[in-house]
């Protein structure tokens, strides 16, 4: 069953991680019922389980691990193959690494250890609590290698050719087993520091992911291949041990609403497809009982599609074989408009007129902690502010952009910098803030581009900003709180000050402070917030970060008037809330803007759903096109809407947006 264009839009992730003190594993199966429930919800790939976290496997093998609960002569996982190829539906097969019950338990000489000698993951003892179950984790270095690899080799030979492996549990785990710290000095590295450790365990993972790779590729030449739990930062060296890219994210779970918009824009650059995971569950993985609304379904899957991504829904099958028809209801509802919108959507590429490079950490001296959810604040900043970005690296092509921001941390080598220069002198505009493109005290540029002298970190962690006129649009005219710590800088000769820092009488301290909170401003200081020269702009606060923890609205409007002064025009303008989210996508000779309005609200302490789907009227939607497309239409419906090319713009008005539309010009 195992073809080349086999990374389909509407999968389930079934889930089967089943104790072995369940007894009647498998004993309500029917396959043909199981084939048909998943068609009938219009899902087309399925991945299913070889072995569990628990270490069982469920298919017919005479290797001691099959689950002892399994139903005698069931072949599980055939079944499931057989029933599902019968409907044309793929079958990727999941197989657990680092999560090994079975194994841990039969040899605990393979389990990882932390430093002081304890076994990493849950003791012997330890309660796995609900949500925090207590896995023990196996080290990669020992002979378990060996018997995953066995396991492996089994699957491919009864299930050759595979429509595609599934590895999870697959993040660099150091050790202090004997076996890890043996082979650590044999590659000349010391245990003792955990740097090295943690060097030998990238190692590890990269060696043992080629090495399974090439197993796979042998048996079944065409089979998709994916190691979920690498950190998606790695993509740059990653990316050639996988087939494509999954972003699990539930957002209901821990993940949250920002982690797929956040990191999707990074699988941007990458030639694999990609594809979202979120799950039918209220909260999170083996939530049985609990179901989320269809409106945050149809959100996250519409969410997916409008950046470019396949789906995928996860569930977990019941430990008697049976699959919830009211579950398979919401998954069928969601993947039905799915399926209808994929002519519009199937090779669809994000357009993208800005570049932001993927914040790192850097040795500051005066600094104990570098700021932190950079990457978030700019997704969600520049996402209210409908911008069309992309997360780059700093070895990533910089042509093609129209702006490239350096946001609060990246570290600026002599490369980069030459690159940056550049790409300057060529035309293209360069926002930089916080740290970025500073030496470790922030008394020197590392980034002669950037128009400012710096002078050190400010003394007072809270001060003022006080907006200029030629950045004030918008904003109200007062001094408005900064809660971060900024850089004290001076213009460079010819830079423009676009904003004052306004600082506060004193540093709140136990020896002297004023009210409740920070002190009160003073007067204007002769540091400017934002300075401008030619189209090089730098905002000397970590503001992305900043935007991130306090969703300061003058911080978003900061940006976006500096950004107005760098860039000629946006390529999308949309009258609509901040909340609305939009992207464009490029599909032949096709644009598609995707336009998505719901609304993530706080319904519990920890947890943010979308229960309600409101509908937006008469939404003005403009796009910078050279030309003027022949037609403009709402897909799937193919209503055609009047549209207007002036200016090098096309403008058009959505009658109607009921959480997501797709404006399709051509």
């Amino acid at each position: 069953m195992s073809d080349k264009l086999s990374l389909r839009f509407r999968q389930v992730h079934l889930d089967f991680h089943t104790g072995p003190w369940i007894g009647d594993v498998g004993h309500e199966f029917d396959a043909r019922e199981f084939a048909r429930i998943m068609k009938r919800a219009h899902v087309n790939s399925v991945t299913l389980f070889a072995k569990c976290h628990h270490g069982h496997l469920y298919y017919d093998t005479r290797r001691p691990e099959r689950h002892p609960g399994l139903k005698p002569g069931l072949d599980l996982l055939g079944e499931q193959v057989e029933a599902l190829h019968r409907e044309g539906i793929r079958a990727p097969i999941y197989i657990s690494v680092q999560c090994d019950e079975y194994a841990a338990d039969h040899h605990p000489e393979w389990i990882a250890r932390e430093p002081d000698g304890r076994p990493v993951g849950a003791g012997p003892l330890d309660p796995p609590a609900s949500g925090s179950p207590g896995w023990q984790i196996l080290d990669m270095s020992t002979p378990y290698q060996e018997y995953l690899a066995e396991q492996t080799r089994e699957v491919l030979r009864l299930f050759k050719p595979v429509d595609g492996i599934f590895y999870d549990m697959c993040w660099d785990q150091p050790s202090l087993n004997n076996h890890f710290v043996d082979a650590m000095l044999l590659a000349g590295l010391n245990p003792e520091i955990e740097h090295d450790r943690q060097d030998y365990a990238h190692r590890l993972a990269h060696a043992y992911m080629k090495r399974f790779n090439a197993m796979i590729r042998e048996s079944s030449p065409n089979a998709t291949i994916y190691w979920n739990g690498r950190k998606y930062s790695n993509l740059r060296t990653e990316a050639k041990f996988q087939t494509q890219i999954e972003i699990e994210s539930l957002p209901t779970g821990f993940w949250g609403y920002m982690y797929f918009p956040r990191h999707v824009r990074n699988a941007y650059n990458y030639p694999q497809p990609y594809l979202g995971m979120t799950a039918r569950f209220h909260k999170s993985w083996a939530d049985f009982g609990g179901l989320k609304p269809y409106a945050a379904m149809e959100y996250e899957t519409s969410q997916m599609i409008a950046h470019g991504a396949r789906c995928s829904i996860g569930d977990q099958l019941h430990p008697r074989g049976t699959l919830d028809p009211v579950a398979y209801d919401l998954v069928g509802r969601a993947y039905a408009r799915i399926e209808e919108r994929e002519p519009w959507v199937n090779d669809a590429r994000p357009v993208s007129q800005v570049g932001v490079f993927q914040s790192n950490t850097h040795g500051t001296a005066l600094v104990d902690k570098l700021p932190e959810g950079t990457d978030e604040g700019a997704t969600r900043l520049l996402s209210q502010l409908k911008h069309q970005f992309r997360f780059i690296d700093i070895d990533a092509k910089l042509d093609g952009y129209e702006l490239l921001i350096l946001p609060d941390s990246v570290t600026v080598d002599r490369a980069l910098a030459a690159r940056l220069k550049a790409y300057v002198k060529k035309g293209g505009a360069l926002l930089a803030t916080g740290f970025s493109g500073l030496s470790a005290d922030v008394t020197e540029l590392l980034l002669d581009l950037l128009p400012i002298k710096p002078a050190g970190l400010s003394p007072f962690t809270t001060t003022y900003i006080r907006f200029g006129k030629q950045v004030n649009r918008g904003v109200p005219a007062t001094d408005h709180v900064m809660y971060e710590r900024g850089i004290r800088v001076s213009p460079a000769s010819g830079a423009t000050g676009l904003a004052t820092v306004v600082e506060p009488y004193f540093e709140r301290s136990w020896r002297h402070f004023s009210s409740h909170f920070q002190t009160p401003p003073d007067k204007a200081s002769k540091y400017p917030a934002a300075v401008l020269k030619g189209r090089v702009a730098y905002i000397s606060y970590p503001i992305f970060s900043a935007f991130a923890k306090h969703a300061n609205v003058p911080y978003r409007k900061l940006v976006e008037n500096v950004i107005d002064l760098l860039i000629d025009q946006p390529l999308l303008k949309v009258d609509a809330p901040t909340s609305l989210e939009a992207t464009v996508m490029q599909q032949g000779k096709r644009t598609i803007v995707h336009l998505l309005y719901y609304i993530p609200e706080r319904r519990a302490a920890s947890l943010d759903l979308v229960e309600d789907i409101v509908p937006l009227f008469d939404v003005p939607v403009s796009l910078r096109m050279a030309k003027a497309p022949k037609k403009v239409y709402l897909a799937p419906e193919k209503q055609s809407l009047a549209f207007q090319h002036k200016s090098g713009r096309v403008e058009v008005t959505v009658p109607e947006l009921r959480g997501h539309a797709m404006v399709v010009l051509e």
